[in-house]
């Protein structure tokens, strides 16, 4: 397990109700180490900065620097100007120094890009990144949320440059959301990359406690207000999983975040998902799941109501003549609007599972010979798309559309 430390900071200086301030958070990772966590996770945007500075703190303060395995990111905003974010050299060299100085430490065990940065060429990325590790400020690389075939690139040009590899990925994976199990979990399985989870719990919708009918309906402050998860989920075919993993949790007497926990632990490939807490039972809950073995009819059960849940995100929005947009799943549900007069646009959806979304298209088959036309050209362009993009839409095309 790895304990996430984005709850920690000031509230004030990040954007989540649910943050804790530094003297609330001390509890909890205080019990995350006499649990046995050795494993923390933070990054430079989470609270501006504020759970770098805590984690540092208490750490400093209560183990040894090398007992301990300190992970943080670096990519997001942190300030507003041209070089505030991002993967150049010059951010990377910039965040690493003020990462390093707000955990009060000399060298971070394991340095994660936390998107793909389409601004900055990924050379750049990796030989920055590269360079930290050969100076000693950096022990590992890692990665997080991008499409499996920018990661295939940037493990290809590690391996050709001599760059330092990436060792991790932190990707979105769930029972909710299982779109990693086409792409990436296959890729870092075949490369020797671990995984680290994050929302393992889909940001608390697996604990059963969300309301059916009313969104800010919960029995915690991030239930009733975290919009992220009224965007990602909320779904009927959420609640059909939540209702599969609370008849597999009472069936076996445990807590169903336990049980959820579990399931994601026997995946192939997970090392260490990030979980996090502000309630006490909550990290006994997480920690427990490690000496619970399901049996093969539980994990039946509940990926029978998973397997063929729908991609949360429309990841690209693809205008001819026009930058790349991205846009959330909230929005998508209107995607019909996608297809404008006067513009050729086309919607990109990675892994085209999209059972509830389909059928909404107003001209679904237009849609299709658009995106057939868009995708023998990239094929061309790249033999990587064939298998990524070409050959899902071609077998769920005649059914869906």
């Amino acid at each position: 397990m790895t304990y996430g430390a984005p709850v920690t900071g000031a509230p004030r200086a990040g954007r989540h109700a649910w943050a804790l301030d530094e003297r609330e958070s001390q509890p909890f990772l205080r019990q995350a180490l006499d649990l046995g966590i050795n494993f923390f996770d933070t990054a430079n945007i989470y609270s501006s900065g504020a759970s770098e500075v805590v984690l540092g703190r208490f750490l400093e303060a209560n183990v040894r620097r090398e007992s301990v395995v300190v992970a943080t990111k670096v990519h997001g905003v942190m300030r507003d100007e041209p070089n505030g974010q991002g993967l150049s050299r010059k951010a990377i060299f910039f965040e690493v120094e003020e990462s390093l100085r707000r955990l009060g430490t000399d060298y971070i065990d394991l340095y994660q890009i936390h998107r793909w940065d389409p601004e900055t060429p990924i050379e750049e990325t990796l030989e920055a990144l590269h360079d930290l590790v050969r100076s000693g400020k950096v022990r590992y690389l890692g990665a997080s949320s991008m499409h499996a075939w920018q990661f295939t690139k940037a493990l290809y040009l590690a391996d050709l440059h001599g760059w330092t590899r990436f060792v991790s990925m932190q990707n979105h994976y769930n029972l909710l959301y299982r779109e990693e199990e086409r792409e990436m979990n296959p890729l870092c399985l075949d490369q020797g990359v671990g995984l680290l989870p994050w929302s393992p719990l889909a940001r608390g919708f697996l604990a059963g406690n969300r309301g059916r009918e009313d969104k800010t309906a919960g029995a915690t402050s991030r239930a009733q207000t975290d919009e992220i998860a009224q965007r990602f989920y909320y779904q009927d075919s959420d609640f059909a999983v939540v209702d599969a993993l609370k008849k597999v949790a009472e069936a076996r007497g445990e807590p169903m975040a336990r049980v959820a926990y579990a399931w994601l632990l026997g995946r192939p490939g997970v090392t260490a998902p990030i979980i996090g807490a502000s309630k006490v039972w909550q990290l006994e809950e997480a920690v427990g799941a490690t000496e619970l073995a399901l049996s093969a009819a539980d994990v039946e059960a509940l990926d029978l109501a998973s397997r063929d849940l729908r991609v949360i995100q429309a990841r690209f929005l693809l205008v001819h003549g026009i930058d790349d947009e991205i846009i959330p799943y909230g929005e998508s549900i209107g995607l019909a609007r996608a297809i404008g007069p006067g513009r050729a646009r086309l919607v990109l959806l990675q892994g085209f599972r999209h059972v509830d979304i389909a059928p909404r298209f107003a001209d679904g088959w237009r849609l299709w010979r658009a995106l057939s036309a868009l995708l023998r050209e990239r094929c061309r362009e790249s033999p990587s798309w064939l298998l990524t993009y070409w050959n899902p839409i071609r077998a769920t095309a005649p059914r869906y559309w």
